[in-house]
């Protein structure tokens, strides 16, 4: 009865050990989509100093006079063509390349925005240094004012949430160019929560992010 009841507690405490440990593994958050695009084709790498993301975000009432606009510089990326199209893509972000436009002739004020944006109040880069955009499925778009459908995961701060782009791709010999439309995403959902004292002006959740990207054959 003994060596029944020791065999048992044993297979407890093994089973409660493998539960917690697949508990620590868990990524932050996921709500990826599935990556249907692949890495058959021709390799271009992105021109990092020729690419960018444009953001913007707002006080209280969203326009031009209630915002702060900036840009992030990609670290690095990758895309591939199949069959002269745009098959696959993904880009990663450099967050401490986050600077503020349109305070830059203001140096002071310039530092002081782009330290709290980098602290934990928001994209808390020490700990998150990178973000990315993983292209997961290119669809062409005949309509509007852009030729194709980028879908894909948006990573930041480790949360990754889909996020669909319209975008115009342009395809021309040793070069791809992918510029999207300004898009919004939920800052919080992204676990950038910050909420500023009332009487300095209420921030919207809204961010807008605007990708521009230039890549080049790889030789």
């Amino acid at each position: 009865m003994k060596r029944k009841l020791f065999s048992l507690v044993v297979i407890m405490f093994i089973a409660a050990t493998v539960v917690t440990s697949c508990k620590k593994e868990k990524p932050l958050a996921s709500e990826s989509n599935d990556v249907t695009t692949t890495k058959k084709g021709n390799p271009f790498i992105v021109d990092t100093l020729n690419s960018k993301i444009e953001w913007k975000g707002y006080k209280i009432f969203k326009s031009e006079n209630t915002s702060h606009f900036g840009t992030i510089k990609f670290e690095s990326g990758d895309v591939t063509v199949k069959d002269g199209k745009l098959e696959s893509g993904k880009f990663v972000a450099d967050m401490n390349s986050l600077t503020s436009e349109d305070l830059k002739n203001d140096a002071d004020q310039l530092e002081k925005l782009n330290r709290h944006l980098k602290s934990g109040d928001f994209f808390e880069v020490e700990k998150f240094p990178t973000a990315s955009y993983e292209i997961t499925k290119v669809t062409p778009s005949a309509g509007g004012d852009y030729n194709t459908l980028l879908d894909g995961n948006l990573t930041v701060k480790g949360i990754s949430k889909p996020v669909q782009f319209k975008a115009n791709v342009s395809v021309k010999e040793g070069e791809v160019s992918i510029a999207t439309e300004p898009k919004d995403i939920q800052r919080e959902e992204f676990g950038v929560k910050f909420k500023a004292p009332a009487e300095n002006g209420v921030i919207k959740d809204e961010i807008t992010l605007q990708i521009s990207i230039k890549a080049l054959e790889k030789k």
